[in-house]
């Protein structure tokens, strides 16, 4: 598949995140924390949240939208499978305390739509609960997106029928790229099995855990 990618017009040093809107390409890797997108004989490494990862995991090549965040030290693609989630992306590191990397632990344990309902809820103890968010971030998250969110996008939905060993196993290796480790880990995927014997899916799954965690 011929490798797409948008270049701004007028692109300037303090606008380097507009310079890769999306990429369009082969999934060549595919795991919950990253997809590799092949253009062209070049592998694109794009961080992606959990429910970017449902969407993708069954497809061989497609199109996932990008944000480019520029460090001293680094330049890292963050991917996402819709203008919804990559949308709230941006607004979710617009607020003080909320860094790419928390961004996407939000997003991988809320859809587009429960965080948007949260907000509206001024329910800031829900996504304290959310592994790096402390309270007065929760709040801040809050008090920023009130008026910016809200419009009812649809869910994402998955159809995954794997086994439970599986899952568990995957769900592991999701929270050990996610920086946990491995006794963290299954200490927390057994919390949430003992919860929901029978998770729908890996997403469901991971996002149970991490509330143990």
């Amino acid at each position: 598949m011929l490798c797409v990618y948008r270049i701004d017009q007028n692109t300037t040093a303090e606008q380097p995140r507009r310079m890769i809107a999306y990429l369009s390409g082969v999934f060549t890797q595919k795991n919950p924390a990253y997809v590799v997108v092949e253009c062209n004989g070049v592998g694109y490494q794009v961080h992606i949240s959990l429910n970017t990862y449902t969407r993708l995991q069954q497809l061989e090549k497609g199109k996932i939208h990008t944000y480019l965040v520029v460090r001293e030290d680094a330049q890292i693609l963050f991917g996402f499978a819709d203008e919804a989630e990559k949308n709230m992306f941006v607004l979710l590191i617009g607020v003080q305390g909320v860094g790419p990397n928390t961004a996407r632990m939000i997003l991988s344990s809320m859809s587009v739509q429960e965080l948007e309902q949260a907000v509206q809820a001024e329910n800031d103890a829900l996504i304290q609960r959310i592994k790096g968010v402390g309270p007065k971030t929760a709040k801040r998250i809050v008090i920023d997106l009130k008026d910016k969110v809200g419009k009812g996008l649809p869910q994402n939905e998955n159809s995954l029928a794997v086994s439970h060993n599986t899952l568990k196993e995957e769900a592991l290796s999701a929270l050990a790229m996610l920086g946990f480790t491995r006794q963290q880990g299954e200490k927390a995927v057994n919390s949430a099995l003992k919860t929901d014997p029978n998770p729908k899916d890996v997403e469901s799954l991971i996002k149970l855990a991490l509330k143990n965690l």
